[in-house]
């Protein structure tokens, strides 16, 4: 599988390391009222999609960035790759 790096360009897969669904950088916040429940969520409850979805991957042998991949998880057509810093700042402005 190549990974078309934003900065450096296409890398094979094997030089980053799989970290999971990217829903975990969207954390919840430790002062709302049901933050237990929230964190359990956060901490133990996982999707496993058929089709479409955004994961976190690292780029371990090369310039250690985070990246958002955006990946069919049926054919592993990857559709979409953006830096994890950019998606997080976006995250932001939204909330």
């Amino acid at each position: 599988m190549i990974i078309n790096h934003p900065h450096l360009g296409p890398r094979d897969a094997q030089e980053f390391v799989y970290l999971g669904d990217a829903s975990l950088m969207d954390r919840p916040d430790w002062q709302d009222e049901n933050a237990a429940d929230n964190f359990h969520d956060y901490l133990y409850l996982r999707d496993n999609p058929d089709g479409e979805h955004r994961e976190l991957w690292y780029h371990e042998q090369g310039d250690r960035s985070w990246l958002v991949v955006t990946r069919n998880t049926l054919t592993h057509e990857i559709t979409r790759v953006e830096l994890a810093r950019d998606v997080a700042i976006a995250m932001r402005r939204r909330k």
